[in-house]
């Protein structure tokens, strides 16, 4: 969703695949379906509670709850959203100061005032579950009010990259009477400020949420409600919108499923429209440094030497994703080709080498964990194809191993996994937000990453960049690092897909510079 010159939204490379025709109203829509969206997706939360989860959660978060900033439509860099200003009130980017609008309230009815901001970031920080976004506020030091309307962040560091951290839903505003400052939410509701509420929602079956009267930000609503439905299947999920049963669809179409509508698209098939839009979600293997093999830097160097990610695209992808070579992915502002220019095209014999000069004895064991209910159907094919390129050299025995994304999540971030595959979508458009989150002792990843040239030197010099494309040369240098210690492997950059129903309009505003779906801006075009 960015380009090398620049960081860019990803509403501006969308092409469309299959036209729509027309806008006129048509006929036979009640004026309740007009304005009623159903989106279908194989990403179902794994809370609703803010402090719970650093994931695919962030999607319905976005809908429901509100942040003190927000990136807009149109521009790259964050702008007030709850808040009315916000800015550094320091030359040296460690002391920011947000001014509430005036008049905001939570679905309770009870005011969203500064008192409830502290208490929203200071509950994320204190609570520190395992699963959620802790890790992404721990440059915070402090939060202070002065008065009803004023909140002071005070850092630990200089971060330029503030404002985009108080974009992401991890800085969810939330109402202190129903959200214990020890405690998580304990129960499927959410009380929130945003642009819906939450009328309904059955956990990995369906969310519904409705136009939220009070709102108050720059959100313009383009429907009156929006129902999620949560799929396991991506067959299912198709069938529906085939069927009219559901409007879109977004993550969780396979491949073949991506190409079969193109195909039909082609053939002058205008039945279902689908979008293509530039993606900047990265998929990738994390070695755990608690296994006794994965922890050996030969092991993990002789992985990255074999993966070959223009095939793993080809066969399994069907063209659909990119092959990709670095944690940051191509696109966006300070991303370098760090594992092509290190390990070059696969090579057996350099794999071999490197065993042997580690004194390894072959074939190296190793299992492969991966979410079987995650990224779509495709990902067992994935699988098996990483372990059939990793065994035709000999050097490896590769073990496939899976669980539902709930048991699955609970045991990485346990330590249970000796390798395991992940998927990540920016927080926030930074390079910065592809590194960061990766390592140190406290991790999105649950794995220690031990380095301190990474967390201790690089990283912070590139904070101190209020340009970000200045900060360019300490974030190369950064991934260069990771490229050699092939601690997290880069395999390949997914492209946005989404299929709907050929009167559904306003897709190419709805996904933000985090791929997640702004529900709001979606409707139907017989309402025009």
């Amino acid at each position: 969703m960015f380009d090398r010159n620049g960081l860019r939204r990803a509403a501006a490379t969308i092409l469309p695949l299959a036209l729509v025709a027309g806008c006129g109203a048509l006929p036979g829509s009640g004026s309740q379906e007009k304005h009623r969206i159903v989106v279908g997706t194989t990403s179902a939360p794994s809370s609703l509670d803010p402090a719970a989860a650093w994931d695919g959660s962030w999607e319905l978060y976005r809908n429901i709850y509100q942040t003190l900033m927000a990136v807009p439509n149109t521009g790259t860099s964050p702008e007030p959203d709850a808040a009315r200003s916000c800015r550094f009130s320091d030359a040296a980017s460690r002391v920011y100061r947000c001014v509430l609008r005036e008049g905001l309230k939570f679905s309770s009815g009870r005011p969203l005032d500064a008192d409830a901001v502290k208490h929203s970031f200071d509950r994320t920080t204190s609570i520190k579950s395992p699963s959620g976004p802790a890790a992404l506020l721990d440059n915070l030091d402090e939060v202070r009010t002065r008065g009803k309307r004023t909140v002071v962040f005070r850092l630990k560091k200089p971060d330029a990259t503030f404002p985009f951290v108080l974009s992401t839903p991890a800085a969810s505003l939330v109402d202190p009477q129903e959200y214990p400052g020890a405690t998580l939410h304990p129960d499927d509701t959410a009380t929130g400020s945003g642009p819906y509420t939450l009328r309904s929602y059955r956990p990995g079956k369906e969310a519904v949420l409705v136009k939220n009267p009070d709102y108050k930000g720059p959100a313009e609503l383009r429907n009156d409600s929006v129902t999620i439905r949560y799929y396991t299947s991506s067959r299912r999920m198709v069938d529906d919108l085939k069927a009219g049963r559901i409007d879109l669809t977004y993550r969780g179409l396979t491949p073949r499923q991506i190409s079969a509508f193109q195909d039909a698209g082609s053939a002058g098939d205008d039945a279902v429209q689908l979008s293509e839009m530039t993606g900047s979600e990265v998929h990738f293997l994390v070695f755990n440094p608690k296994d006794a093999q994965a922890a050996k830097p030969a092991v993990r160097r002789a992985v990255a030497q074999l993966v070959d990610r223009k095939e793993l695209v080809r066969d399994v992808h069907d063209r659909t994703a990119d092959p990709l070579y670095s944690m940051v992915p191509t696109g966006v502002t300070g991303h370098t080709n760090a594992f092509l220019d290190r390990y070059g095209q696969p090579s057996e014999d350099k794999a071999r080498a490197m065993l042997q000069q580690a004194g390894i004895t072959t074939p190296v064991p190793l299992t492969l964990w991966y979410a079987r209910d995650r990224y779509g159907d495709s990902t067992q094919r994935e699988f098996a194809e990483l372990k059939a390129q990793l065994e035709r050299s000999g050097l490896f025995e590769i073990t496939l191993r899976s669980r539902s994304w709930a048991s699955f999540q609970k045991g990485y971030l346990k330590g249970a996994y000796p390798v395991f595959g992940r998927g990540w979508s920016a927080d926030f458009p930074d390079a910065d937000n592809y590194i960061a989150p990766f390592v140190g002792d406290h991790n999105a990843m649950g794995t220690p990453y031990r380095d301190r040239e990474l967390t201790g030197r690089l990283l912070p010099t590139s904070r101190k960049q209020s340009d970000r494309g200045a900060a360019g040369q300490s974030l190369g240098e950064a991934q260069r690092r990771m490229a050699r210690d092939a601690r997290l492997l880069p395999l390949w950059q997914g492209k946005v897909y989404i299929a709907s129903e050929k009167d559904v309009a306003g897709i190419e505003w709805a996904v933000d510079s985090s791929v997640i779906m702004r529900m709001w801006e979606l409707y139907k075009k017989s309402s025009w």
